[in-house]
């Protein structure tokens, strides 16, 4: 058995109990999407950080506790928004469809 969550990411050698974990995947008609970027922006829309999704279209950020909106960008498609609660103790799991 290998720890990881079902069909996501391992959370092995996170300290789940210490941290605000936003992760999730992006999927284009049930297919995951490899080369896009997932935005992470605070309260007032002020870009924090971003990722590329790997190869299975999976991402992860470690953020503080509260509201935040992911902003995703992929290629041929608009880009997506969704607003995500993290919270510290907890893992805020996401699916992102872009068109």
């Amino acid at each position: 058995m290998c720890g990881a969550t079902e069909g996501g990411l391992s959370l092995d050698g996170v300290n789940v109990a210490k941290e605000a974990v936003v992760q999730g995947r992006v999927v284009r008609g049930g297919e995951p999407v490899g080369n896009a970027y997932v935005r992470l922006l605070d309260r007032t829309g002020e870009f924090t950080a971003e990722v590329p999704t790997s190869a299975t279209g999976h991402f992860r950020f470690f953020a503080g506790d509260g509201e935040w909106t992911l902003r995703t960008l992929a290629p041929k498609a608009d880009p997506v928004d969704r607003v995500v609660q993290a919270q510290t103790g907890s893992v805020a799991e996401v699916e992102i469809s872009v068109g």
